[in-house]
C-alpha cells in the first residue's frame, strides 16, 4: 500500500501538509508503516504538466491520499482510479499519517470537499 500526502517542501515526516492537494509543491509517498518511499515535485497540470493530480499520484503507485482539501472532481477521479481519500486539517505529514494509521480518519465524501469546489 502506498500513501501520498501533498506537501510544501521535501522535509519528509516533518513537512507540512499543503492546503490544497492539486496546487502543492511536492508529493510525499509513504508505505503503510510510515517510511518515506519518495518525494516528487508536483508535475501535474497545476505544476505545468499535463496530468491531473490524481493521475500523477496513481502513476506513482498511490492507493491512499491524505490531504487537507480537494475539489469534488478530484475526489471523484480519485475514486475512479482506486485511490481512497481521507481529509484532516492537521499540519504535518507525521500527524496526518498517524491519524490514518490509527483509524481516526474516515473516507472523504462530497461533504468533505472545499467549499469553493462544491457543486
Amino acid at each position: 500500500m502506498i500513501i501520498v500526502i501533498p506537501t510544501n517542501n521535501k522535509k519528509g515526516l516533518e513537512d507540512t501538509v499543503a492546503q490544497h492537494f492539486g496546487r502543492c509543491k511536492t508529493y510525499t509517498f509513504l508505505d503503510e508503516n510510515g517510511k518515506i518511499i519518495k518525494i516528487i515535485d508536483n508535475t501535474s497540470e497545476h505544476g505545468g504538466g499535463t496530468e491531473l493530480p490524481p493521475e500523477l499520484m496513481k502513476r506513482h503507485g498511490a492507493n491512499v491520499l491524505l490531504c487537507k482539501d480537494l475539489g469534488i472532481r478530484a475526489l471523484r477521479l480519485c475514486k475512479e482510479l482506486g485511490i481512497d481519500v481521507y481529509v484532516s486539517n492537521v499540519e504535518t505529514v507525521k500527524e496526518i499519517f498517524e491519524l490514518w494509521k490509527n483509524n481516526k480518519l474516515a473516507k472523504a465524501t462530497g461533504e468533505d470537499v472545499c467549499k469553493e469546489h462544491k457543486i
